[in-house]
């Protein structure tokens, strides 16, 4: 197998950003940002608008689509190609497996050609299907369309919807009439996208994002009221805790949970009432984290208390539901961490990891008796889908492998039946067999071993020619699956390995992983990093200088650290909305995700050791005279999560300082926030320009 030589026309003059020094000075340091006028005065605005962008940075951010447009000139049909072949991999009427709720069996689907997903509904028993809202015909006109939550009633008249036209997060909230197929009057803005119904179907609570798209109040809405009526039913003080509206699966509880990355407390409220207020189940401790779950009269409750940092499930009264009535129900076992747990009428069914592969417990709660559900692979992807009824004895569960496409099968509880319910279809033929998948691990400068996921054709040759894409992201205890992915095989039936890095920020070996690649360890997510990419070259698998890096982001910030430390591992990298200017960002409490980040990072204007360790990796803070490999940083405008100044403030200064290598580009969505184009066949153009990127720079990227 051999990659395409692509064109590599010579660039014109890269953009220069004006620098316009910016200096400060904190815990005796004196801090230099050149490029902080790139940060809109009016930042809050434009994500509600993007055309309040002032005008010198919006034609400085078009200077710079432009270059990245002259920088892959020639390649648009190859391209098209890859997208052709990422969409041939795609059924494109796809439809979800049903999933039962009372008269009803409730889906969502595709019809060919569409963008946009169909919600959909048909008799449980079979028969026609009622399209109750089609996300083709809510986003036409609109350059930009997300749907946020679609949730029937309980009395299954009426849909809460959400949607998002600019890409900032911000959703309104309409309501339909399902046997007319008519909205409401009732319209929420500024939401988080999803509501949770009462149970008499009279209103819903939702959860509102205040001026700095923070999700702190909880709200009721009863249906034809204005919402600016809208009662608050809950209100967070603290800037560092976000709130989310969750449901047991009982339907008993309505549940308002707020946190922090490593703090969480948890309201109930009682569905059945519209006149309820919440209820405390325990009041925040520091570092304490629960979940809730309920059966009859009792809690369930995932929790960390007591040291079990690999998580424990206890139970206690509903009554009296607070800690010192909390009783072991599967005590905490160490290497083995419990991901989640659910309660339904008859078993307890919780999905826990071991040796970074996930396995699905079921437990008769009557008798105790456990039954395991687990695959043979090395490396797999397994997940539970709750559904949404309780007094059932059949779960459905997901698993795929980076070989094997997704397979969907519903399990008898009583009978461990397995039903094999969908098989994911590649319309342009794959062979499992054609693959294979591999658990490697790298050695860290400490002595860790990294768990590495891999992906190549059979008959690549492990003599070190291959070039490899290199994924990682190790942040916030996010584990990455060893999933299926199509869009992959576009660089692997190239010859590219395609490799997964667990590394540590993440949670693949238990909450310990997670811990050691956070704040003042920060470093660790790092070296894990580089670290994988040393033992693919020496196990064979690829070649200094034949790596390309990828991460969005926090691991977008990955990408941004390892190109300082080891430019020269890297034959490219591709940074998706990338976190790289953590220094200002953290120090910044205005922006929507500071408060709540500093638990991960650190608070660098309160704590000058936090402060020090931050300004020692803050990729943008690192940039420093060397050759740096090639980069594509990919962001969008009206991000609220990674702001479009950071990946552009980081481009300028990186090409202001670097002695060669290159070349740097940055390609801005001017119509996206940090999930990209919204559309499915869209986002496969964004998808190609990262795969052109990569086989660009192995195959010879030329200035």
């Amino acid at each position: 197998m051999k990659l395409e030589r692509l064109p590599s026309p010579v660039l014109p003059p890269a953009p220069a950003a004006p620098a316009k020094p910016h200096v400060f000075e904190l815990h005796g340091e004196r801090i230099r940002d050149d490029y902080a006028w790139l940060k809109a005065e009016n930042w809050k605005d434009v994500l509600k608008n993007p055309q309040a962008l002032d005008s010198s940075i919006r034609e400085y951010l078009e200077r710079e689509n432009a270059y990245t447009a002259a920088a892959f000139a020639g390649t648009e049909a190859f391209q098209q190609r890859l997208v052709a072949e990422m969409r041939g991999r795609i059924k494109e009427d796809d439809s979800s497996v049903p999933q039962p709720d009372g008269p009803y069996s409730y889906f969502t689907r595709y019809r060919e050609g569409g963008q946009h997903p169909l919600v959909c509904r048909m008799p449980r028993d079979g028969g026609a299907e009622t399209i109750m809202l089609d996300g083709d015909k809510e986003a036409d006109g609109h350059a930009f369309f997300d749907l946020g939550g679609a949730d029937h009633s309980p009395d299954h008249r009426l849909m809460v919807w959400g949607s998002d036209v600019k890409g900032s997060e911000y959703f309104t909230l309409r309501v339909r009439d399902l046997e007319s197929g008519e909205n409401f009057a009732d319209e929420v803005p500024h939401t988080s996208g999803g509501a949770v119904w009462l149970n008499d179907s009279s209103g819903f609570y939702y959860v509102e994002l205040d001026e700095n798209h923070r999700p702190v109040r909880v709200r009721r809405h009863m249906l034809g009221t204005p919402a600016d009526q809208d009662a608050v039913i809950y209100e967070e003080k603290d800037p560092g805790f976000f709130v989310k509206l969750g449901v047991t699966q009982s339907d008993a509880f309505v549940l308002i949970e707020a946190s922090d990355h490593e703090t969480s407390e948890v309201y109930l409220i009682d569905r059945t009432d519209p006149t309820a207020t919440p209820r405390l189940v325990e009041p925040r401790t520091p570092k304490l984290q629960y979940d809730v779950e309920h059966h009859g009269d009792s809690l369930i409750i995932l929790t960390n208390a007591d040291g079990a940092e690999d998580f424990k499930i206890v139970t206690a009264p509903v009554t009296t539901p607070g800690r010192a009535h909390w009783r072991d129900l599967v005590p905490y076992r160490p290497g083995v961490m419990i991901l989640f747990v659910m309660a339904l009428a008859r078993y307890l069914v919780r999905l826990e990891r071991e040796n970074a592969n996930p396995r699905i417990v079921l437990r008769e709660i009557a008798t105790g008796r456990e039954e395991t559900i687990a695959f043979e692979e090395d490396t797999y992807s397994l997940g539970v889908d709750p559904g949404y009824e309780f007094d059932t004895d059949t779960i459905r569960y997901r698993y795929s492998s980076l070989t094997t496409p997704t397979e969907v099968y519903d399990y008898d509880l009583r009978t461990a039946e397995r039903t094999l319910r969908k098989r994911q279809e590649v319309p342009s033929g794959h062979n499992p067999a054609d693959y294979v998948t591999r658990r490697l691990f790298a050695t860290a400068p400490d002595g860790e071993q990294v768990p590495i996921s891999i992906v190549h054709r059979r008959e690549i040759a492990l003599d070190g020619t291959a070039p490899c894409l290199l994924y990682g992201y190790g942040s916030y205890g996010m584990s990455m699956s060893a999933s299926f992915r199509t869009g992959i095989l576009s660089l692997v039936d190239r010859g590219f390995v395609y490799a997964i890095a667990h590394i540590r920020g993440g949670t693949e070996k238990g909450w310990r992983w997670y811990l050691d690649g956070k704040r003042e360890k920060k470093t660790n997510t790092f070296t894990d990093f580089i670290a994988c990419g040393e033992a693919l070259i020496a196990a064979g698998y690829t070649a200094r200088g034949r790596i390309v890096a990828h991460g969005g982001s926090a691991g977008g910030m990955l990408m941004g650290a390892v190109a300082n430390l080891a430019p020269d591992l890297f034959a490219g990298i591709v940074a998706e909305v990338p976190f790289v200017d953590v220094l200002n960002t953290m120090l910044d409490a205005d922006l929507p995700l500071t408060p709540p980040e500093w638990p991960e990072w650190g608070n660098p204007a309160a704590d000058e050791a936090a402060f020090r360790t931050i300004l020692s990796y803050s990729p943008y803070d690192n940039v420093k005279p060397q050759a740096y490999p090639a980069i594509l940083a990919l962001a969008g405008l009206t991000d609220p999560r990674v702001t479009y100044w950071e990946p552009a403030k980081w481009v300028a200064k990186l090409r202001s300082t670097a002695t060669g290598g290159g070349p740097i580009l940055l390609r801005l969505n001017m119509d996206a926030g940090h999930g990209g184009a919204s559309g499915r066949f869209d986002r496969l153009e964004e998808v190609a320009i990262a795969y052109t990127f990569a086989i660009k720079t192995v195959a010879g990227f030329q200035n």
